[in-house]
């Protein structure tokens, strides 16, 4: 049984703003908010007022990272734009046009090891997969692309995940028919295929405890794990909730609760470990949650690790849950 949740440390609002499709945090100390109007939005988690907004163009924003040097924006029809940070102000530094015209977020990979080697994974045309070097222009694009003539039509990438298992980067995609591709990406080889769950939306994994969580437009989430030796994916449990969609799901950096953001509006909160539901977040009530984000330290106004949510509703809800 879900227990009653706790309200919001805080819930950020702009009458400018509007709908929300995407957040990230930078440094802990600031949130930036993608919009349906093409904006992005900075907000000072310090005063908790927006100190910065800009607009990227016309279409809605779908997805956004943020390194210690770049702001990278997706946008509707997969659009990819750089920015570098300037004199507090973000310029323009390249863009890439994009040829995507389904739902698939972009995915950002830092080698823990070497933060200046990032790589961006963005969707491209039908089941194609681009990898950008953020920080080397004059590096070639990689492309995957599934070309097994046995493989089934997989239709559009939909979404994917990549991640590090015994020093080696992978890249789990999963694709309109239910598929689930594993890429091995020192050989650019697809080295796995795994019918796991029709309509996926969004995917996690954490290696450390080598458990993923797949949701999509459903009314059930769908785990996984990784045989290590061959990296073949295997089907866990499913987890039912009360109103099919989800849009997002994240594990959070300390293994202890994950969550999904759902079309209803409602954040759920599971444990990690046991997959018992823990809460569900009600802040809110006018359409869907389409993005959450963990600060990866503590943030100084409540001296605690954060979780971001934002939706429809045009607002931003900060969370200090189960730390």
């Amino acid at each position: 049984m879900a227990v009653l949740p706790p309200d919001p440390v805080f819930s950020l609002r702009c009458p400018d703003m509007g709908a929300v499709n995407s957040i990230c945090f930078h440094e802990s100390e600031r949130l930036l908010a993608g919009t349906l109007k093409g904006r992005v939005f900075l907000w000072d988690l310090q005063t908790n007022r927006s100190s910065l907004n800009f607009e990227v163009g016309n279409a809605p924003i779908t997805n956004l990272h943020h390194t210690k040097e770049h702001l990278i924006t997706q946008e509707k029809g997969g659009t990819i734009t750089m920015y570098s940070i300037s004199s507090n102000s973000y310029v323009k530094e390249r863009s890439i046009p994009g040829n995507h015209l389904g739902y698939c977020r972009t995915a950002l990979h830092i080698n823990p090891n070497n933060t200046n080697e990032q790589l961006l994974f963005y969707p491209c045309e039908e089941t194609a997969i681009g990898v950008l070097h953020v920080t080397d222009p004059a590096a070639p694009t990689q492309m995957l692309i599934p070309d097994d003539p046995q493989l089934a039509k997989l239709g559009s990438v939909t979404c994917f995940k990549p991640f590090e298992c015994a020093s080696q980067l992978f890249l789990l995609a999963g694709y309109e028919s239910g598929h689930f591709l594993t890429w091995d990406l020192s050989s650019g080889v697809m080295i796995d295929v795994m019918e796991l769950a029709p309509e996926a939306l969004t995917v996690d994994y954490d290696p450390n405890t080598n458990r993923g969580i797949v949701g999509g437009a459903s009314d059930k989430l769908t785990t996984f794990s990784y045989q290590r030796q061959s990296m073949q994916l295997q089907r866990g449990s499913e987890l039912c909730i009360k109103n099919p969609g989800v849009n997002c799901v994240r594990i959070r950096s300390d293994q202890k609760v994950f969550a999904s953001a759902g079309w209803d509006g409602r954040i759920r909160i599971f444990s990690w470990k046991s997959l018992r539901p823990l809460a569900v977040l009600t802040q809110h009530k006018q359409g869907g949650v389409m993005d959450l984000a963990y600060s990866t330290q503590p943030v100084s106004m409540w001296r605690a690790p954060i979780m971001a949510a934002a939706g429809m509703d045009a607002q931003i809800s900060l969370w200090d849950l189960y730390n």
